[in-house]
């Protein structure tokens, strides 16, 4: 028995015996022109019901067709498969994407490829799916996108959406070019992604790469990804609050590039994300590292960030960061003069609260950047036992853009912090311990570099072998302050 077939026979796409062969629905034997220019959704959708009807099998696509397409909606028991060379590429029609991906929420964009309630589904193949977001964008500046007005639905499509699905799998393919969100998985269990390259465009705004809400038992490994927005978030997004927590996540061996943040946990929160693992990933040329961004009742506990390499540079204000490697913040949400305002509240609710942050670990980090870790909160209860163990930071100025500032968005308070950039920087948390670390600054020294540890209204901060000089000779290393 082949490998392929004792996949699909785990995923319940096939029967146990090994003599079973397996069923191939290819979409050309269904009206598929694969041109390029024709829709084919018709022809996709009639091969999709086949291959259900029959009890599953593989959905094939083949290698040298550029198959177009209008909404796919996808169905148990299935192989969506492309083969190498074959490429599915997003209907530019606007008019064809009715479905909002957030239910009652229809300012947040569409799905293209997408199924509820499904089991034992798996994406696979080295061919590519093709979002063909610049399509959908408006005009191209120097740092991103211009967004088109909408009435009521934003039609940018979100390139997958599964919604309470058991047992996915999505391997080996190339899947980029979203006008929104690439991979988004709602209340979903019992999860693979491995092998991926995932390209989108650097300026595209609301690019996620994968996003991971209520869902649990995941485990993403071996990937590539760079998005103008999140590579990998965690949430918890009210639309889809009945399926419960964010749990049980490991992440491993992948790179990611992204304007905004590599790697977040939040800001949609209003559950509980926990028991998270990235372990041995790359960060590079990203405008924000690692960031656990609470705005919501949700709580956020027992993360382990270990064995990475990040890269950060400052990029503009149009992208949410300020070259952070490591950002932990917890905040309410803003009220006013922004999308996330008001209705992300709980129902009946005219203002939200954050949850904690607590029990969160660092170990075995190398950070450049052009800023250094922060961590702050609107009380110092919201932020318990933060660990940073072995991490390596150099800081240096190595662009044009204004630094010297945090980045609190979205949040009911200022959006922007002026203030010094050291090593680490605190305000506002009830415990933090800082160990066996490191701090170098660079050739290009800003003005604003200041200290190895800055802390403002920390509870208890323990440091223990934290070594590096301030930026400046006449500057003490640390700057401690109670109030």
């Amino acid at each position: 028995m082949n490998k392929f077939k004792q996949i699909l026979i785990g995923l319940g796409i096939l029967g146990s015996t090994a003599s079973e062969a397996q069923k191939i629905f290819n979409v050309l034997e269904y009206g598929a022109r694969g041109d390029g220019k024709t829709d084919d959704a018709i022809a996709i959708q009639k091969a999709i019901a086949s291959c259900s009807k029959e009890g599953g099998g593989r959905v094939v696509f083949p290698a040298g067709h550029r198959f177009l397409s209008g909404p796919i909606d996808l169905q148990s028991n299935i192989d969506f498969h492309l083969e190498a060379g074959a490429v599915l590429l997003a209907s530019t029609d606007e008019k064809k994407y009715t479905k909002s991906a957030f239910r009652n929420n229809p300012g947040e964009g569409t799905i293209w490829i997408g199924g509820e309630n499904l089991e034992n589904v798996m994406l696979s193949g080295q061919g590519e799916i093709n979002g063909n977001g610049i399509a959908f964008m408006g005009e191209e500046l120097e740092d991103s996108y211009v967004l088109k007005p909408f009435n009521i639905l934003d039609p940018r499509p979100h390139v997958i959406t599964i919604i309470g699905g058991k047992n996915i799998r999505i391997r080996d393919l190339k899947i980029g070019n979203s006008a929104y969100w690439t991979i988004h998985l709602i209340g979903c269990d019992d999860v693979v992604i491995s092998g991926l390259t995932l390209l989108n465009s650097l300026k595209v705004r609301n690019s996620d790469g994968i996003d991971l809400d209520h869902s649990r038992n995941v485990r993403i490994s071996d990937c590539y990804i760079e998005s103008g927005d999140d590579c990998i978030c965690l949430k918890n997004r009210r639309e889809y609050e009945e399926f419960g927590n964010c749990e049980n996540i490991t992440v491993n061996n992948c790179t990611m590039t992204s304007r905004s943040c590599a790697i977040k946990i939040g800001s949609e929160n209003m559950d509980t994300i926990r028991q998270v693992l990235f372990n041995n990933c790359i960060i590079k040329n990203s405008n924000r590292g690692v960031g656990i961004q609470n705005r919501d009742e949700g709580v956020v506990s027992d993360v382990v960030f270990s064995n990475m390499i990040i890269e950060g540079h400052l990029f503009s204000d149009v992208w949410w960061g300020k070259a952070e490697p490591i950002y932990i913040t917890a905040y309410r949400r803003a009220k006013i003069n922004h999308k996330d305002a008001n209705w992300r509240f709980p129902k009946g609710a005219t203002e939200g609260r954050v949850g904690q942050i607590k029990n969160i670990y660092f170990t075995n980090i190398s950070c450049s950047s052009e800023n250094g870790v922060y961590v702050s909160a609107e009380s110092a209860d919201k932020i318990e036992n933060i660990v940073f163990d072995n991490i390596d930071i150099l800081i240096n100025k190595t662009s044009s853009i204004p630094g010297g500032i945090y980045d609190r968005r979205p949040a009911n308070v200022d959006g922007f912090v002026k203030g010094s950039t050291s090593g680490f920087y605190f305000d506002n948390a009830g415990s933090i311990r800082v160990r066996n670390s490191h701090l170098r600054w660079g050739v290009n020294k800003a003005p604003y570099f200041n200290f190895v540890v800055e802390s403002k209204k920390v509870n208890s901060l323990e440091l223990y072998n934290v070594t590096g000089q301030a930026a400046f000779s006449h500057k003490p290393r640390t700057k401690i302050t109670k109030q």
